[in-house]
C-alpha cells in the first residue's frame, strides 16, 4: 500500500527521491525558463514560472486527495535537481498505479539517471506497496519515452487511440505499456541497472 500520507525517500547510488513540495519551485525554475521543450509532449507543461508554480500546485493537491505521490528527482552524480515523476491513478485495493509525469533537464537525459530512478521505483512500487500492476503511458509521437519504457522490460499492451488532447494540437493517441509484479521478481529486477 501506498501511503500518500508518509514522507518517503527513496535512495540508491544515484539518485534520491523525496516528496515534491511547494519550495521546490526554486529547484526546478531554472527547467521552466530554459528547457521548455522538455514538455512537448506533457498533458501538463512547466514550461514557464507561472505553469511551474501551477504545475507543483497540482501535484500537491492531488497528493492531499491521495491518488497521486509526487517525487523531486535528486542526480547524487551530479549533485543537482535533475527534474520530477510520480506514481498516479493510485489504486491500493487493487494494488495498482501509474508511473509517469516524468521529466528530467537535458542535460540528465540519457545519462542513465532515468533507469536508476526507474529502478528505484519498481522496486519500491512492487516490493515496499504491494503493487500487482505498475502501468506506464506515452504519446504514441513520443518514441524515445516508448523504447526507454520498453529497454527496462515494459510490454506494450495496446493503444489508446485519439485518447486526449494533444500539447501539439489535434488529438494524441497514447501507448500504455507495463510491468507485472511476477515479471519483476522473476527478471526484470535482476538486470544489470542502468541497462544498456
Amino acid at each position: 500500500m501506498l501511503n500518500t500520507t508518509t514522507d518517503y525517500i527513496l535512495e540508491n547510488e544515484r539518485v534520491c527521491l523525496r516528496p515534491l513540495r511547494a519550495t521546490d519551485f526554486t529547484n526546478l525554475l531554472p527547467f521552466s525558463l530554459n528547457e521548455p521543450q522538455i514538455w512537448t509532449y506533457s498533458l501538463i507543461s512547466a514550461a514557464s514560472a507561472e505553469k511551474l508554480r501551477f504545475y507543483i500546485d497540482l501535484a500537491i493537491q492531488q497528493r492531499t486527495a491521495q491518488t497521486q505521490y509526487p517525487f523531486i528527482v535528486f542526480d547524487k552524480l551530479a549533485n543537482e535537481y535533475a527534474g520530477c515523476t510520480r506514481f498516479y491513478d493510485i489504486n491500493n485495493s487493487a494494488k495498482t498505479a501509474l508511473l509517469g509525469y516524468t521529466w528530467y533537464g537535458t542535460a540528465y537525459q540519457g545519462t542513465g539517471l532515468n533507469q536508476a530512478c526507474k529502478a528505484l521505483l519498481l522496486e519500491f512500487g512492487f516490493e515496499q506497496c504491494e503493487f500487482e500492476r505498475i502501468e506506464f503511458r506515452a504519446d504514441a509521437q513520443n518514441e524515445r519515452s516508448v523504447r526507454a519504457l520498453q529497454k527496462i522490460g515494459c510490454q506494450i499492451e495496446g493503444t489508446l487511440r485519439n485518447h486526449l488532447p494533444s500539447p501539439l494540437g489535434g488529438r494524441r493517441d497514447t501507448i500504455v505499456l507495463s510491468i507485472l509484479k511476477h515479471e519483476w521478481f522473476n527478471g526484470i529486477k535482476q538486470l544489470n541497472w542502468p541497462i544498456k
